[in-house]
């Protein structure tokens, strides 16, 4: 749990139970509910010793894990765990809703106004809404939890691949792939976001994948990049040391898609990693300590450390590391809901407002998006439900909780928790069982093991 000091200056997070002993005790007062913070009415931050945290970022298109961990000498202690659901999705969505009723009224026989985006210019830097919300919203968590824990530094994932590792002037092969602390995790990254994670040959994904020679090493193939693909169990024992020309003697289409697309470099790998870099951007203008690592790094750590794959374990896992002694049993699930919208009308299949929506935004006190508790004493709804209130001007409200949506709850039933801050919040277990993907035998080859 997350405390303060009467001043309300960040500590050391403690443990659940220490929490509630001080607020049973009335040494401490609720500060925030989800997440939760504390605070101390006797306690300063000059009367303690405030070790500090550190947190992981392990950035993505859907989800974002943040980890905050305590940890000397290499080895890390996982203490708090946040998976950021974005609503870039839904933004893009949106967008294009727009754009198609502009595009609508303009080309329908109403008051002609000619189009102005051939003045308009996009200022370095730029990023759409949908990928900006992102980082946006990452930054804003991180801005919160430097609010409510002593951070000290930042582990953020850079780029999904280290693509200078991969080349750096200079070919990889043989003996190359079989040493260094990653031994091919990079390669192996790279590969899967170059063939979009599916077999080359017969396009199956969701499976095991290995890595596989288009020409063989038998018949005088490399272990260049430019002759790696990824291949599902069955077509790689399959093909086995068979050229490529003859194993697909029968589909000269994928044969020349397959030679093309191993030669071309992957597709536009910086606007793959655009959001990336705007945070890790935007991390260094806050002034803490930001180290950087990629996806491939990662992934070599889980390896190592048996840890499942999550949002929360890569975020943990970010950067150089020694071990993981313990991470946390629950994770916070932050989806991004937003904070409404300023239109009080609703459109018609043209884009004209024909619906209108109430004034007022709260019914009863309450407001949609607000964290409740509802206590259901009697009937098919009867129990307790936590979770984001969706208002009614009937006074009858749904609730949408982690196991669904209940409807129909009376207002009376209802107790506020938390207002409304852009955010709906659920928690689920963290994984627990070991990784899938195993670690590469001993010397690291390429040619062993699967990958997914």
């Amino acid at each position: 749990m997350f405390v303060l000091d009467r001043r309300g200056h960040p500590l050391d997070p403690c443990h659940p139970a220490r929490a509630r002993r001080l607020l049973a005790a009335g040494r401490a007062v609720v500060v925030r509910h989800t997440p939760f913070v504390i605070r101390l009415k006797d306690r300063s931050a000059a009367d303690c010793v405030v070790n500090g945290v550190a947190i992981g970022i392990d950035p993505g298109s859907k989800h974002t894990g943040l980890a905050v961990f305590t940890g000397h000498d290499g080895s890390r202690a996982g203490r708090y765990a946040i998976q950021l659901d974005h609503r870039g999705a839904a933004i893009r969505d949106k967008l294009a809703s727009r754009a198609a009723y502009r595009r609508g009224r303009r080309s329908r026989n109403l008051r002609h106004r000619a189009p102005r985006f051939l003045n308009r210019t996009k200022p370095p830097g730029w990023l759409a809404p949908s990928l900006r919300h992102r980082v946006e919203t990452t930054m804003s968590w991180v801005a919160r939890l430097t609010r409510w824990a002593p951070v000290t530094a930042v582990h953020v994932e850079r780029v999904s691949f280290d693509t200078h590792a991969l080349s750096a002037g200079r070919p990889l092969e043989g003996v190359k792939y079989q040493q260094g602390t990653l031994a091919g995790y990079e390669v192996r990254e790279y590969l899967l976001a170059k063939w979009e994670r599916t077999c080359a040959y017969c396009g199956a994904s969701g499976v095991p994948l290995n890595l596989d020679h288009i020409h063989p090493l038998s018949r005088g193939g490399s272990d260049r990049i430019s002759n790696l693909t990824l291949a599902c169990i069955g077509c790689n024992q399959t093909k086995n040391a068979t050229p490529v020309q003859e194993f697909l003697k029968d589909k000269p289409a994928l044969l020349a898609r397959i030679l093309k697309q191993a030669k071309a470099p992957l597709r536009d790998a910086a606007a793959v990693n655009a959001t990336r870099w705007a945070l890790w951007r935007a991390l260094e203008a806050t002034g803490l300590s930001v180290h950087t690592a990629s996806g491939g790094r990662t992934k070599w750590n889980r390896s190592r450390t048996g840890a499942a794959k999550s949002h929360t374990l890569d975020a943990l896992h970010v950067g150089p590391l020694g071990d993981v002694t313990a991470w946390p049993s629950a994770v916070l699930v932050v989806k991004a809901t937003g904070r409404g919208a300023y239109a009080r009308t609703r459109p018609d299949r043209y884009g004209f407002p024909r619906l209108r929506l109430p004034r007022t935004k709260q019914v009863r006190g309450f407001a949609t998006g607000d964290l409740v508790r509802a206590t259901v004493p009697a009937g098919k709804k009867a129990g307790v439900h936590t979770g984001r209130v969706a208002v009614r001007s009937t006074g009858s409200f749904n609730i949408t909780t982690r196991h669904g949506t209940v409807q129909g709850i009376g207002h009376r039933h209802v107790h506020l928790l938390q207002r409304a801050d852009g955010y709906g919040y659920t928690t689920h277990p963290e994984t627990r069982h070991r990784a899938a993907f195993p670690p590469p035998p001993e010397g690291g080859g390429l040619h062993a093991g699967g990958i997914r």
